[in-house]
């Protein structure tokens, strides 16, 4: 057979996930329980979790910078990190 009579796997359409409907229940009250938490905290805690969100995420990705660069000294993968954070800047407008 030749190339041409192969499937495409790329093109593949799968249908999306459907969790089964006690699962899905359970994670719909998980989200509004989540919801009803984050509406009563106060602003100051919503903002301090921003600022720990903010950094453990920076942390996830200075680890793939120095998984990505594993000879760029900590210096330089600053650098990468704050290049990143300004083409995101730059990408949603704000720079």
């Amino acid at each position: 057979m030749t190339p041409d009579h192969e499937p495409d796997a790329l093109r593949d359409q799968y249908p999306p996930y459907a969790p089964p409907p006690e699962t899905q229940r359970l994670i719909d009250e998980l989200y509004r329980e989540e919801l009803r938490e984050a509406r009563a905290m106060p602003p100051e805690q919503k903002l301090l979790l921003g600022e720990e969100l903010f950094a453990y995420a920076c942390s996830i990705t200075m680890a793939g910078i120095r998984n990505q660069f594993p000879e760029a000294d900590e210096a330089e993968q600053r650098r990468i990190l704050e290049q990143r954070l300004e083409l995101q800047r730059k990408l949603e407008g704000r720079a």
